[in-house]
């Protein structure tokens, strides 16, 4: 039988595990997920058909006799400039953005491994049995308005958790269990308040136009979903609106006044990673091994590529194996090579090389070879690229 005490032992254990942020809450049909029917019907999901599955709107239906979450919140802000401050050298190769919480691990595997150390030390305090399950952004579950609900802060006008002193720069994840805890916010309390008051600095920064008023997100206009869920051709109405976006897009958080304050986290995990290897002769294979550092066995050695503003070049040009090799325990598997390739295609149109650039001809030569693709994704977004640079 759980008591008061516990629920401020289980927020200390998951400081001790590594988390920023503890919060617990009794599972309920919370206001927030019944709005989500006419989110979807009018279309906002796109092909993101994983949406649709009824235990995201009915918390009741992931787990039997589930009766609490305990949500956790993880930094991961990083001292290096944002997107809209860390424009590209001119002078330099076009580089491109991947999207902050990409950098490092992949953070499903590093939260889900803290979820799991924590419902192990539930396992050791609670003698009697009950049911418990983790998820990291993995499950049917709503983890931001359970977020908002076990008092971690409120949902801001880009749809994203915001807490007051930590900002947005947070992965989220839940346990939910059968253990019936004290909740941390009492029947008395509220949800932390909205503070976003009248600022709109988000709507008007997306580029795409995606948050179609406050706090509603049209995902088919995202820069997230058209490089990471959307398969095939990208809308021609959007492309030159992802500039340089490769991965993802920070944008609406990087302008938010609460993450201009934002403390970096100081975990090694979510540094960008530096992909050392050999490059790779046209025609020949090659390999990156990011995690043992050994270079392929074709090609000439390079220093490294970080996933920090990587260059846009060695992004478009590399094979399917050397995708898998280099982004090995990295989140960016999930838009497949065929989809990073498609994208630095067309970051590559949206660049402004000068005729004297040195790397003109081996790029145009490169977008040509694409341009021939067998994956028709790739070969459209490669012959739209030409004609933009030609």
């Amino acid at each position: 039988m759980a008591s008061a005490a516990d629920t401020p032992w289980i927020t200390k254990r998951a400081k001790e595990l590594g988390f920023d942020l503890c919060g617990v809450v009794r599972v309920e049909a919370f206001p927030e997920l019944a709005h989500f029917e006419e989110w979807l019907a009018r279309g906002y999901a796109g092909e993101m058909r994983y949406l649709e599955d009824p235990r995201r709107r009915n918390p009741a239906l992931v787990q039997e006799n589930l009766r609490s979450a305990i949500v956790c919140a993880l930094n991961y802000n990083t001292d290096l400039p944002y997107s809209v401050d860390a424009a590209a050298d001119s002078k330099s190769e076009p580089r491109g953005w991947i999207s902050r919480y990409a950098w490092g691990r992949d953070y499903h595997e590093v939260v889900w491994e803290k979820l799991n150390a924590l419902t192990a030390s539930l396992r050791e305090r609670f003698p009697e049995p009950f049911a418990a399950r983790a998820y990291a952004d993995t499950g049917p579950v709503a983890e931001r308005i359970f977020a908002k609900y076990a008092g971690l802060g409120w949902l801001g006008k880009n749809t994203l958790l915001l807490n007051e002193s930590l900002g947005s720069w947070l992965f989220l994840g839940v346990a939910l269990t059968s253990l019936d805890l004290p909740p941390t916010l009492t029947p008395a309390e509220a949800p932390p308040a909205d503070l976003c008051g009248n600022c709109r600095q988000c709507l008007d920064a997306c580029p795409t136009r995606a948050l179609v008023e406050p706090y509603v997100l049209d995902a088919r206009r995202c820069i997230s979903y058209l490089t990471i869920e959307l398969r095939g051709n990208i809308p021609e109405e959007f492309r030159e609106a992802m500039s340089r976006h490769v991965y993802g897009c920070d944008i609406c958080q990087d302008v938010c006044p609460f993450n201009h304050r934002a403390p970096v986290t100081v975990s090694a995990e979510f540094q960008p990673r530096l992909i050392s290897g050999r490059t790779v002769s046209p025609g020949r294979k090659g390999t990156a091994d990011v995690l043992t550092g050994e270079p392929g066995i074709e090609g000439e050695p390079f220093a490294g590529e970080s996933l920090s503003e990587p260059r846009l070049e060695w992004l478009a040009g590399m094979s399917e194996e050397e995708f898998r090799e280099a982004f090995r325990g990295s989140a960016m598997k999930r838009t497949k090579w065929k989809g990073l390739v498609r994208n630095a295609c067309i970051a590559l149109g949206n660049t402004k090389l000068a005729p004297d650039a040195p790397e003109r001809g081996r790029i145009l030569a490169l977008l040509q070879r694409l341009a021939g693709s067998a994956e028709p994704a790739i070969a459209e977004s490669a012959r739209w690229a030409l004609g933009r640079i030609q």
